[in-house]
């Protein structure tokens, strides 16, 4: 059966940052690897309401919210990957709210998310700021192996694909966190 890795893009457009998460899985994909990407911006996904409905059963929690909306469509999809790649938007240095809504919004599964590998992706128009350190950070609460990541900086939309060394550093981060995958 062959690894799944799924890509999450958390940009409001179509610019640098999926460019980089299609870049990072389609090199995953070169290793025989089946891949895809989620666009949250093609999402209806509503904010978390804090009911805690979901932390019923504690780690054995049934893995559903009772907010009904795109969610349900995604959590499978999270649960079946071998591994995860997380692309934000740097606004105000931190990630972009797309991505944090779905962060939160993983409350039902994030106690199976356990051990599987995760890679970081931050595209900002001066500095990442603290967003490696909030995709770290909810990958250490949710027990992922933290595998590295890529930063690039543009503030037009695919200035950052212009830049032949991201794709080389975006070649070696998928390179190692195939290797992640195997072991």
């Amino acid at each position: 059966m062959a690894l799944r890795v799924v890509g999450v893009s958390g940009s409001p457009r179509k610019g640098n940052t999926e460019w980089m998460l299609r870049v990072f899985l389609e090199e995953v994909a070169e290793s025989g690897t089946e891949t895809e990407l989620i666009l949250l911006r093609e999402m209806e996904i509503r904010g978390c309401d804090g009911c805690l409905t979901c932390e019923a059963g504690g780690a054995e929690r049934k893995g559903t919210c009772r907010i009904r909306d795109d969610m349900e469509q995604v959590y499978p999809k999270l649960l079946k990957a071998d591994g995860l790649a997380l692309g934000t938007p740097v606004y105000f240095e931190l990630l972009s709210g797309l991505l944090k809504n779905f962060m939160d919004r993983t409350c039902p599964i994030w106690p199976k998310l356990e051990g599987k590998p995760v890679v970081g992706i931050a595209v900002a128009e001066e500095g990442v700021g603290k967003a490696l350190d909030n995709l770290r950070t909810y990958s250490s609460l949710c027990g992922m192996r933290w595998v590295g990541h890529v930063t690039a900086l543009g503030k037009t939309p695919r200035q950052v694909s212009r830049d032949a060394t991201v794709r080389k550093r975006l070649k070696r981060l998928a390179m190692k966190f195939t290797a992640t995958l195997r072991t």
